[in-house]
């Protein structure tokens, strides 16, 4: 079995990157989408990030799911690198937990879905995601993804301007159900496998 094949170790931990940029300035940008997921998966294990020894991040150790066969251990982490580094601080925490790339996912802004739209996938391109780009190169790209839609920039805003501004106001109004949903679809990928979590959560 490759160590892709999620099933073939339930006892081997689950590391959850939620992918973004460390600073109060970037802390409600459309790039930041993964770490506002991670903040909230925080909150429901009942911790509190802290930082990860040498490794440039923060993170949380946990379980998530019921009690029994389907609870799982993760370790949530946020890098403190900035997006285009995140490679580094994944690839260590990775190997000091013994983590399967399999068993790894990413949650990230994905600029060619809807807004509030989730994809769940394992492996592909980086679809020119810095953060995805830093990952691949490090461990390849046999990860799952929880891609998280921010759609296109309007008219002719550069897509580095887009991803680097807040989310407008009206998509405000909607942010927590959707962070709050994509928070839901992170547990599901984990406790119930990818099939499951895409036939309920790829809408």
């Amino acid at each position: 079995m490759g160590e892709t094949d999620v099933t073939t170790d339930a006892t081997a931990p689950w590391l959850i990157v939620g992918l973004g940029n460390p600073g109060p300035e970037y802390a409600m940008n459309r790039h930041n989408v993964g770490f506002m997921v991670a903040d909230l998966l925080a909150g429901r294990i009942g911790g509190k990030f802290k930082r990860a020894g040498k490794a440039q991040a923060q993170v949380i150790e946990g379980r998530i799911g019921p009690p029994g066969p389907a609870n799982r251990r993760v370790i949530l982490v946020k890098p403190m690198s900035y997006m285009n580094l995140s490679g580094g601080p994944v690839t260590a925490l990775r190997d000091f937990y013994k983590v399967p790339t399999g068993n790894i996912v990413a949650v990230h802004d994905e600029l060619d879905i809807d807004y509030g739209v989730l994809r769940l996938k394992l492996g592909g391109g980086d679809n020119g995601h810095n953060g995805l780009k830093s990952m691949t190169k490090a461990m390849g790209a046999d990860y799952h993804r929880v891609r998280f839609g921010i759609g296109r920039p309007p008219g002719r805003m550069q897509v580095a301007d887009f991803v680097l501004k807040d989310f407008a106001s009206a998509e405000r109004k909607e942010l927590d159900y959707f962070v709050d949903r994509a928070a839901d679809a992170v547990e599901a990928l984990v406790i119930e496998g990818l099939e499951r979590a895409q036939g309920t959560y790829n809408s």
